[in-house]
């Protein structure tokens, strides 16, 4: 599809004739972004700032980059020392994305609040979606007062809503691509925004190096060995159990690629089956007839709840965080408080 051919293109190391072809639009769209972000800077465009500190974790690229797990390591480690945080999201690819602001309750419906925001209740926390992040943080903070601090998953680009700390994620095997905008590249806003964020997290794997790309930067690594039965979590395995022929693997998510290659660290030789982020698996997606086993993210296990059968498989991950990157944040927030 042309679509994938696209971001195949995106991520070559330098321009190719399909991506020379959007070279126009591209150079508009870096004027429509650098003019909207001025209209911010000088105040035409309004910023709404609330009575508690948000952070926000986002990316400049295109896809998925290990945000949302981030999230979740930070409002946890925010939880231990003793904040109480909240979450939004815009919930991409719910049926209603131009609707109210949705309260995410841990056994809702992914097509109506969306898959990263469920996981993000699942873990704990209280999550509004809404595609306005200020109205989502505004019914949160009304729904729990006690909340002191927002984390917005995703929204780098979303200046509406005034921020105190911002963490740009972006991932190691992919970097910026060939670092043109959209559409002839990945980007959503010119490299140069990263030497504006409070800190950038690159994601590694197995297969990166040890290192950020960047000297300044956080490394942060997802992390998960034991496979979990989709219809009864209360089965697991070890993935040596899934080192033998029969193996599949499924991935609607950003970067599939890091899934197969996480599971080919781990010994599994599995037949990949990749899909585009936040994919609506159904039960045919899973009729594989030589399939003695399925393996998928647990993004894409929510989707598959109502039909999956005992050969399917979720790797349950977490990220693992330079401790260094909460207590910059934590900096950050007590001066906000001390304001």
């Amino acid at each position: 599809m042309l679509a994938d051919r696209l971001v195949t293109a995106w991520y070559a190391p330098r321009l190719t004739a399909l991506t020379a072809l959007a070279l126009p639009l591209s150079l508009l769209f870096r004027l429509g972004v650098a003019m909207r972000r001025f209209g911010y800077r000088i105040g035409i465009l309004p910023t709404v700032r609330l009575h508690v500190p948000v952070v926000v974790v986002g990316n400049i690229t295109v896809g998925g980059s290990g945000k949302t797990p981030l999230v979740a390591a930070l409002a946890a480690a925010l939880s231990e020392r003793g904040y109480r945080p909240g979450i939004v999201s815009r919930g991409y690819g719910r049926d209603d994305e131009d609707g109210e602001p949705v309260a995410v309750e841990p056994d809702d419906d992914p097509r109506r609040v969306g898959d990263e925001p469920l996981l993000l209740a699942r873990a704990g926390f209280p999550v509004v979606v809404a595609r306005d992040r200020v109205a989502a943080a505004r019914v949160l903070l009304q729904q729990n007062p006690r909340c002191n601090v927002i984390l917005s998953d995703d929204g780098l680009q979303h200046y509406r809503l005034a921020r105190k700390v911002e963490i740009a994620v972006i991932d190691a095997t992919r970097g910026l691509g060939n670092r043109w905008m959209l559409p002839a590249g990945p980007l959503r806003e010119p490299p140069a925004r990263l030497d504006g964020v409070d800190a950038v997290v690159v994601l590694t794997g197995e297969a990166d190096s040890a290192q950020p790309a960047r000297g300044d930067a956080f490394a942060m690594r997802l992390v998960g060995d034991r496979f979990v039965r989709v219809d009864n979590p209360l089965t697991s395995a070890p993935a040596a159990m899934f080192a033998r022929r029969g193996v599949h693997a499924l991935a609607g998510i950003g970067h599939p690629a890091r899934f197969f290659a996480h599971l080919a660290a781990m010994g599994i030789a599995a037949t990949p089956h990749p899909f585009r982020d936040h994919h609506r698996f159904v039960a045919d997606d899973l009729a594989i007839v030589d399939a003695e086993a399925i393996l998928m993210t647990e993004k894409d296990a929510l989707k598959c709840e109502t039909f999956a059968d005992e050969r399917c498989w979720y790797l349950p991950v977490e990220a693992r965080i330079d401790e260094g990157l909460i207590t910059l944040v934590e900096g950050k927030l007590r001066g906000r408080q001390a304001a």
